[in-house]
């Protein structure tokens, strides 16, 4: 059984409705993936949009585009905001100044967002420099981070110093219908999905993926943090809280209909993955050293930002097999963790 994809992609600068009052536009990134979905919501007077792009001119000329080109000249309303990473945050303090409007996030989301974009311009602290060789990074790979730091902040505009806080079962009114508010974690800290019963949609941001698994990290921040526990709890609740026959909106691939099938695919093939590592752990492994039993494609120091991405999931397994009691860990004599199985 497959999942059902209803439409075809929007064209740029244009939106498509999949459902009454609700508008699918698709955004370019300048990432490997390629674009983002937002989504544009009859809020009555106006229109509310959830998620934003990342802050790039070409994103923004995107947008000029798409007020052009928008139905009628009912005026933006509200700005929602499902998690802290760029390519959903990045534009949004730029349209809450535009068009006078408040930006609506979860508290941690908000804070955290707040607190990364503090980094933008400051060296690289020796913590982080600490996380990245005892994951076994060669110097190589620890100066092109050192050369890295702190661009965060350079594709999200400033956040407006205020916002309103979006917290779980919280209960919106959108226009003529209402929406409910129900948080994950995992992928972000508190990340912000929108259900509408009346209309059964479910706006999944990152949450739920059609086509790839959202990114599970452990970060220099907190570097014993198990967000892996937090994702798979998260899939259980959506499971539970949003019935199977809603359409589903997520943020990246396309609209989709099949969201059990879906949750059911992600959670499996995360149990077959913490699988393979706990066979590869059959001998001392470096966090570098178990790319090859959970990812598909070779991970090189030559791909800066895929080495980061793929340190950090790596870690949230290695971190979620040590708090289930089935992988230990110990420390050389240079400070790298060499990790096997319990």
């Amino acid at each position: 059984m497959s999942l059902e994809y209803p439409f075809t992609i929007p064209e740029r600068g244009l939106g498509t409705e999949v459902a009454p009052g609700v508008h699918w536009v698709r955004l370019p990134l300048p990432y490997a993936l390629d674009h983002i979905n937002i989504y544009a919501l009859d809020d009555g007077d106006g229109w509310a949009v959830v998620d934003t792009g990342s802050r790039t001119d070409d994103v923004a000329a995107t947008w000029r585009a798409l007020f052009a080109h928008q139905p009628d000249q009912r005026p933006m309303t509200r700005v929602f905001v499902t998690h802290m990473h760029p390519d959903h945050v990045g534009m949004a303090g730029w349209l809450s100044r535009k068009f006078s409007v408040p930006l609506y996030m979860t508290r941690l989301e908000y804070l955290m967002c707040r607190v990364v974009m503090a980094d933008t311009g400051r060296e690289a602290p020796p913590a982080a420099l600490t996380y990245y060789r005892r994951a076994g990074w060669s110097d190589a790979a620890i100066e092109s981070y050192q050369a890295r730091f702190g661009n965060f902040g350079q594709h999200i505009h400033a956040l407006p110093d205020s916002f309103l806080r979006l917290q779980d079962g919280q209960t919106l009114r959108i226009g003529a219908h209402e929406w409910q508010v129900i948080t994950g974690a995992g992928h972000s800290p508190e990340h912000a999905c929108l259900y509408c019963p009346g209309l059964k949609l479910l706006v999944s941001g990152d949450q739920v993926l059609p086509r790839i698994s959202s990114n599970v990290s452990v970060y220099p921040m907190e570097p014993n943090a198990d967000p892996m526990s937090d994702w798979l709890a998260s899939i259980d609740k959506l499971r539970r809280a949003v019935p199977d026959d809603v359409l589903v909106l997520p943020s990246h691939n396309e609209p989709f209909r099949g969201l059990h099938q879906r949750l059911d695919a992600l959670a499996d093939g995360q149990a077959e993955a913490l699988n393979r590592l706990r066979l590869w752990l059959a001998q001392p492994r470096r966090v570098v050293d178990t790319f090859p039993a959970l990812f598909s494609r070779e991970i090189t120091e030559a791909k800066a930002a895929l080495l980061g991405m793929a340190t950090g999931e790596a870690q949230a397994c290695l971190n979620h097999l040590m708090g289930l009691g089935d992988a230990v860990c110990e420390l050389d004599e240079h400070g790298v963790a060499w990790y096997r199985r319990a």
